[in-house]
């Protein structure tokens, strides 16, 4: 008899995956086109240094806080649809049982197998089954607060910080060329290392981050040329 031999699925990677490249992503844009916009405004290497360290530090505990209240309200939902689903257990077991054997039926089994399989896996552990075909949460998918808040703030330093060096590096003639061009170069990388991780073809992604990145900065600028203008 053959034994099935465990297989890799990328899938489960996609919630850390998501808050990483989300962080990453913006670290760059958000911070690069902040200095962008100010560089085209002041001839001041500071004022663009100082700009983008300040971006870096407000950003990253933005994203943080961000992830941090929206995962929990994914969470607070999928615990009150768990608790919910554990008290019609306890008060109507055999109308669970019959829902349950409904969506196997539905989904192409015959009506006494599907039957069948509701009552073992019921038998098992009726809550996670119900949780799982019912309700749709899994141990992959659930939603975990504390991780994305951490994961979305660290990516996003790190993106950040990369045109931040850049500036630091660069004689104040060039920061408005050299932050883009060099953000634009990151975002390229970013693009090609997050389709690899999650499995995906290399060509689209990256070519979406590069051209949203690019119309971020291009508008900075462009504001940022207006504004230096006006004052």
């Amino acid at each position: 008899m053959l034994r099935p031999t465990p297989e890799r699925h990328l899938i489960s990677r996609v919630g850390w995956l998501r808050a990483a490249v989300l962080g990453a992503n913006d670290g760059i844009i958000s911070t690069a086109s902040l200095m962008v916009g100010v560089a085209t405004a002041s001839t001041s290497p500071k004022e663009v240094i100082v700009a983008g360290v300040a971006g870096l530090v407000a950003g990253a505990m933005s994203m943080a806080a961000g992830e941090y209240v929206s995962v929990s309200s994914q969470s607070d939902t999928e615990r009150a649809d768990t608790d919910r689903e554990r008290g019609e257990l306890a008060s109507q077991p055999a109308i669970e049982l019959a829902e349950l054997a409904a969506i196997y039926e539905a989904r192409g089994v015959d009506p006494a197998l599907a039957q069948a399989v509701a009552v073992q896996l019921t038998a098992k552990d009726a809550l996670a089954s119900h949780a799982r075909d019912e309700l749709g949460i899994t141990d992959v998918g659930v939603a975990r607060p504390v991780q994305a808040a951490l994961t979305s703030a660290a990516t996003f330093s790190l993106g950040a910080i990369l045109p931040v060096i850049v500036a630091m590096l660069t004689p104040s003639s060039l920061a408005s060329i050299a932050i883009p061009a060099a953000s634009l170069l990151m975002l390229a990388a970013l693009g090609a290392l997050s389709a690899r991780a999650g499995g995906a073809g290399i060509g689209r992604p990256t070519a979406r981050v590069v051209f949203w990145g690019a119309l971020a900065m291009a508008t900075s600028a462009a504001v940022g040329l207006l504004i230096g203008r006006a004052l």
